[in-house]
């Protein structure tokens, strides 16, 4: 089988790769960016732990083949931190201990930051919505929104005062 070469833009930098037609997102960037922050929890798209967003949509990178990648814009959670600087939302996790194995948190991080994207300011119900398709083992979720709430109400403030 030959492989395809695709060209895209992972984390704002222009990037190519080889994929063989039946390659997953999740294993391109993965095995052939060195990206390994996306993680394979299911396989199925029923975790999140594998959710990158393609060209401002939150996707299971497990469920995308590699070649449809072509001409797209790739986030993924290596992108998140600016400058050395963590973003509101990994700085959140932290000051709410919103991890434990660390396994999911990636693909949270990710989903809350395309939450936050598209509406700055959501209610608690609308954070359990958007995560809903995020699975976590570890914290009972409880605060995982709570460090989304938090971080959101953060970034409202930066933007008032800018």
């Amino acid at each position: 089988m030959s492989k395809q070469h695709v060209t895209t833009t992972v984390n704002g930098d222009p990037t190519e790769f080889l994929a063989a037609p039946g390659t997953t997102l999740l294993d391109a960037l993965r095995d052939e960016l060195g990206l390994t922050g996306a993680k394979e929890g299911c396989g199925s798209g029923d975790c999140g732990a594998c959710s990158v967003v393609v060209d401002g949509r939150l996707v299971c990178s497990c469920l995308m083949l590699a070649p449809e990648a072509e001409g797209r814009r790739i986030e993924t959670i290596e992108g998140m931190a600016q400058g050395g600087r963590l973003h509101p939302l990994q700085q959140k996790f932290l000051e709410h201990a919103a991890l434990q194995c660390g396994f999911c948190t990636p693909g949270f991080l990710v989903a809350a930051k395309a939450l936050l994207e598209r509406n700055p300011d959501p209610d608690e119900t609308e954070i359990r919505y958007w995560l809903a398709g995020n699975l976590c083992r570890c914290t009972g979720y409880d605060k995982i929104v709570r460090a989304v709430m938090d971080a959101a109400a953060e970034m409202r403030q930066v933007r008032r005062a800018s």
